[in-house]
């Protein structure tokens, strides 16, 4: 696996994006504080739910992708990032297990809609039927539907290791993790 390599006057390319998940990989990244702004001039935030741009671009260097696989529409998604994207991170345990979202895996998806929209609505009970994403039965991990270059878990990731993967990639470098992520 060769690092996404840049000049050191070019800026690197980041995307990121979250399926189905609570944005709390989101909030681990914000938590670099200062070495993010550091690290600024030499990154160029292209996508991310923190940046007002719609379309994904082309020629990203990284897309961190947070959050678990849950309908079409994320396949749809990861399958524009993988094209575009030279490096996938499958960023925190959703994106790398399923983790939380999967936890509806053990129900059918039928009781899981049943028991969210009907039984436990206090105003207007009902399935909603459009503007939604069609749910897939069972939620998988994003290794499930595209190819990923750099897995990096925690519930969220730790600072320090998102830190440690942009350091990397800013220096041209498989990061390393040890000793920054723990697993189970």
């Amino acid at each position: 696996m060769s690092v996404p390599s840049k000049s050191p006057t070019e800026k690197i390319r980041i995307a990121t994006i979250w399926l189905d998940g609570c944005s709390g990989c989101h909030m681990s990244l914000l938590d670099i504080d200062e070495r993010l702004v550091a690290a600024a001039d030499r990154i160029d935030l292209v996508f991310s739910p923190i940046v007002d741009t719609r379309t994904y671009p082309q020629n990203v260097d990284v897309c961190f992708v947070e959050g678990a696989v849950a309908s079409g529409e994320d396949v749809e998604k990861l399958h524009v990032i993988r094209k575009n994207t030279r490096w996938v991170v499958a960023f925190g345990d959703c994106a790398v297990t399923g983790n939380i979202p999967g936890m509806r895996n053990r129900f059918p998806l039928r009781e899981v809609m049943n028991r969210s929209y009907l039984e436990n609505a206090t105003h207007r009970p009902r399935i909603p039927n459009r503007d939604i994403p069609h749910l897939f039965d069972k939620v998988q991990p994003v290794h499930a539907f595209i190819e990923v270059d750099l897995f990096l878990p925690g519930c969220p990731p730790p600072a320090d290791a998102i830190f440690e993967v942009l350091s990397a990639l800013l220096e041209n470098r498989l990061p390393d993790l040890a000793g920054r992520v723990r697993f189970g």
